[in-house]
C-alpha cells in the first residue's frame, strides 16, 4: 500500500504554482549563467505545461538559454518552435530577431561557404518586412550591409583567383555576378575595375575601352584609375608588338 501511495504521489500533476516556481528558478539560472540548469527547468515546463499559461515564456527562454550558451543552431530551433506554434505570443518579435542574430553569428569568414550568411540576410529582410517599426530596424539594415559586403568580397576574390589561374573569362563571369547580385556593396568599384582588367588580359582592347566608356564613372579611386591606365597601356604595347 505504501508503494502504491508513493507511486500516486510521484505521478501527481504539477500545479500552476509548481510550474511558476520552476519557471522562476529557470530564469534565475539564466541570470546566473547556469545555462544547462536553465534549459532543464524550461524543458520541464514545456513537457508538463498542460493548463499553464507559461508555454510561450518557457519556449522563448529555452531559446535564450541556448543562445546565451552559444549553441546558436539549437537556439534557432527553439525560437522557430515559438514563432510557428505560438504566433500571437508577445515574444515573437524578439524570437524572430534572435534567429537573425544567431544566423549572423554562425556566418563564417568570407572565404568559407556562405550558406548561413544567406540565411541571415533572408531572415533580416523578413524581419524588416514584418516589423517595419521595430526599434531593431536600423541595426538589422546595418547587419545586412555587412553580410552583403562579405558575400561580395567572396565573389570578388573568386574573380581575382581566376586571374591567377589565367582564366580571365571566368573572372569576367565572377565580376558580372557581383555586379548583378551585390550592386550596393563597396566591391562594385573593384568589380568594374576587374572587368576592364579582364578584357586587357585577354588582349581585347576594344572591349576594355568600350566597357570603360560605359562604366568608367564607377571607378573613382585614384589608385584603381592609375591601374586601369597601366593595363590599357600594356595591352596596347602587346598588340602593337604582335602586329609588327
Amino acid at each position: 500500500m505504501m508503494i502504491a501511495l508513493f507511486n500516486c504521489a510521484g505521478n501527481k500533476p504539477d500545479t500552476a504554482f509548481d510550474l511558476k516556481e520552476r519557471f522562476e528558478s529557470g530564469k534565475e539560472f539564466l541570470d546566473n549563467e547556469k545555462y544547462l540548469r536553465a534549459q532543464e527547468a524550461f524543458q520541464y515546463i514545456l513537457i508538463r505545461r498542460t493548463g499553464s499559461d507559461l508555454g510561450d515564456d518557457a519556449q522563448f527562454y529555452l531559446g535564450e538559454s541556448y543562445f546565451l550558451n552559444k549553441e546558436y543552431l539549437l537556439a534557432i530551433s527553439e525560437y522557430e518552435k515559438l514563432t510557428r506554434k505560438m504566433a500571437f505570443s508577445p515574444y515573437v518579435e524578439k524570437a524572430r530577431y534572435r534567429i537573425c542574430e544567431a544566423y549572423e553569428i554562425e556566418s563564417p569568414k568570407y572565404y568559407h561557404d556562405q550558406t548561413y550568411s544567406q540565411k541571415a540576410l533572408e531572415r533580416y529582410q523578413e524581419f524588416i518586412d514584418d516589423f517595419p517599426y521595430s526599434d531593431k530596424g536600423s541595426i538589422a539594415l546595418e547587419a545586412m550591409s555587412t553580410l552583403r559586403n562579405k558575400m561580395a568580397k567572396k565573389v570578388y576574390e573568386t574573380g581575382v583567383l581566376y586571374h591567377k589561374m589565367d582564366e580571365h573569362e571566368s573572372s569576367i563571369f565572377a565580376y558580372k555576378q557581383l555586379l548583378q547580385n551585390y550592386y550596393d556593396t563597396e566591391y562594385v568599384e573593384y568589380a568594374h575595375f576587374g572587368m576592364v582588367k579582364s578584357y586587357c588580359l585577354l588582349g581585347d582592347l576594344e572591349k576594355a575601352l568600350d566597357y570603360l566608356d560605359n562604366n568608367g564613372h564607377h571607378i573613382v579611386s585614384e589608385t584603381l584609375q592609375n591601374d586601369v591606365e597601366k593595363y590599357l597601356e600594356n595591352t596596347e604595347k602587346k598588340i602593337a608588338k604582335a602586329n609588327k
